[in-house]
C-alpha cells in the first residue's frame, strides 16, 4: 500500500497532456477494431450467399456470433479478476487475426465450395464472436474507469469500422463486376483489411496502456480505492470483516435501467438491421445497389450518434431510457414500409427509416456507455462496462432470433 507522503505526492501532480490526442486515438482505433470482424463478415454476405445460397447466411451469422460472445460475457462478468484484462485483450485481437486470415486462405486453397467449407465459415464467426467478448468486455471495462472522453472515442470507433467497411464495399462494387471473381475479390479486400487493422490495435492497444495521461488515471484511481479502503477499515468493529469485493448487487440495482435499456436498443436494430432492411426491400432504379447504400447509411448515421454525445450529451439517465422505450416504434413503422401503400417501401422511406434508425442506436448506446460506469464507485466501473457488453451482445442476440420474424 502508498505511503501517506506518496499519496500527497500524488494529490499534487497534474493530469498529463494527452499528447497529439494519442490516447483518445488509440480507443478510437481500438473501438473501430473490435467491430471490424464482424462488419467484414455481414459486409461480404452477397459472397456468402453466392457460395451458400438459400441459408439466410446473414442471419445464421448472427447467432453464431452472439451467443458464443454472451456466454463468455457472462463469465467474465463474475470471474474478470481470474486474467489480466491485458492477457485477455492481446488474446482476442490474435483470435480475431487468425479467424480474419481463414477467409481468404480458405478461398484460395479450395476449388468449390462445400458443406466443410461452409461449416468452417460459420465455425470462424463463432471463435469471432469469443474474440469480440474477450477485446470488447474487457476495453469497455477499462475504458469505464477513465475520464468520460475515452468511452466516447472507443463507442464512436465501432461505428467508424462499419463506415470504413460500408466504404469499401461501395468502392469494390463499383470497380470490380458482379461476378464469382468480383464477389470473391471484394470478400478478400474485406478480411485482408481486417487482418491489417487487427496488426495496427495490436499496436496502440500495447501503446495507449504506456501513455502518462492514461498511466496517471489508473494510479488515481487505484489511490481513490486505496483511501476508501482505508476509511472503511476504520470504521470497522474489532471482529468486523471488511468488504471490499465488487458488488455485483450495487452494480445491478444503480444501473439496472440502462442495462436493460442497452438491450433494448440492439433487440430493436438487429431485428431490423442488416437482415430484414436488406433482404425484403428493393428497388428498380438502385437494383443491388440498394441493400449496400442502405449499410451504409446506417453506418454512417450510427456514428454521427454516436459522434453527437462528445458534444452534447443527456445528463438524466430517466431521459435516456426514455429514449430507448420510444424506439419500438420501428416496429410499426418498418411494418408499414413492408407491407403498407408501396410508396412507403420505395427508396426515401426506407433511407430514411435507415438514417433515423442509425442514428439513435448510435446516441443511446454512446450514452449508456458513458453515463453507467459513473454511477458507481470506481472500483466497480469495470464490472459495469463489461455487464454493458453482456446486455449489448444480449440485445444482439435476441434481435437476430426476432429477425427470423419478418422471414416467417
Amino acid at each position: 500500500m502508498e505511503s501517506d507522503e506518496e499519496k500527497l505526492d500524488f494529490q499534487d501532480e497534474k493530469e498529463p497532456r494527452d499528447h497529439f490526442k494519442l490516447a483518445y486515438i488509440s480507443f478510437f482505433i481500438l473501438g473501430a477494431g473490435f467491430l471490424l470482424p464482424w462488419n467484414a463478415f455481414i459486409t461480404a454476405v452477397d459472397y456468402f450467399d453466392f457460395l451458400y445460397p438459400g441459408t439466410h447466411i446473414d442471419r445464421v451469422f448472427s447467432i453464431f456470433y452472439m451467443f458464443p460472445a454472451l456466454l463468455l460475457l457472462l463469465y467474465l462478468t463474475f470471474k474478470a479478476g481470474a486474467i489480466e484484462p491485458r492477457i485477455r485483450i492481446n488474446l482476442g485481437l490474435v483470435l480475431f487475426l487468425l479467424m480474419m486470415l481463414i477467409v481468404p486462405i480458405m478461398d484460395e486453397s479450395v476449388s468449390k465450395p462445400s458443406s466443410a467449407t461452409h461449416y468452417i465459415t460459420i465455425a470462424a464467426t463463432g471463435v469471432t464472436g469469443l474474440a469480440d467478448a474477450l477485446v470488447q468486455g474487457s476495453l469497455v471495462g477499462s475504458a469505464g474507469e477513465l475520464p468520460e472522453r475515452y468511452m466516447q472515442a472507443l463507442v464512436a470507433g465501432t461505428a467508424a469500422s462499419g463506415v470504413l467497411v460500408s466504404c469499401l464495399r461501395v468502392v469494390t462494387k463499383a470497380a470490380l463486376p458482379s461476378t464469382p471473381d468480383g464477389l470473391r475479390s471484394s470478400a478478400n479486400v474485406y478480411f485482408i483489411t481486417s487482418v491489417i487493422f487487427m496488426v495496427i490495435c495490436l499496436v496502440s492497444y500495447n501503446l495507449v496502456t504506456t501513455l502518462p495521461v492514461i498511466r496517471y488515471h489508473l494510479k488515481k484511481n487505484s489511490t481513490k480505492v486505496a483511501r476508501q479502503e482505508e476509511v472503511s477499515d476504520s470504521l470497522l468493529l474489532p471482529d468486523s470483516t471488511p468488504h471490499r469485493r465488487v458488488s455485483f448487487h450495487r452494480v445491478w440495482s444503480q444501473n439496472k435501467g440502462l442495462l436493460l435499456s442497452l438491450a433494448l436498443v440492439y433487440l430493436i436494430t438487429l431485428s431490423i438491421f442488416p437482415g430484414s432492411l436488406t433482404e425484403d426491400v428493393h428497388s428498380a432504379a438502385l437494383g443491388d445497389w440498394f441493400p449496400v447504400l442502405i449499410i451504409a447509411c446506417y453506418n454512417v448515421c450510427d456514428l454521427l450518434g454516436k459522434s453527437i454525445t462528445a458534444v452534447y450529451l443527456i445528463e438524466d439517465p430517466k431521459a435516456i431510457i426514455g429514449g430507448c422505450i420510444a424506439r419500438l416504434i420501428f416496429f410499426p413503422v418498418f411494418f408499414v414500409c413492408l407491407h403498407g401503400p408501396r410508396i412507403l417501401g420505395t427508396e426515401v422511406p426506407v433511407f430514411l427509416v435507415s438514417a433515423l434508425l442509425g442514428i439513435t442506436n448510435g446516441y443511446y448506446t454512446s450514452a449508456i456507455m458513458i453515463k453507467a460506469p459513473k454511477l458507481v464507485p470506481v472500483e466497480e466501473s469495470e464490472t459495469t462496462g463489461i455487464l454493458l457488453v453482456v446486455f449489448l451482445v444480449a440485445g444482439l442476440s435476441l434481435g437476430s432470433i426476432v429477425g427470423w420474424v419478418w422471414v416467417l
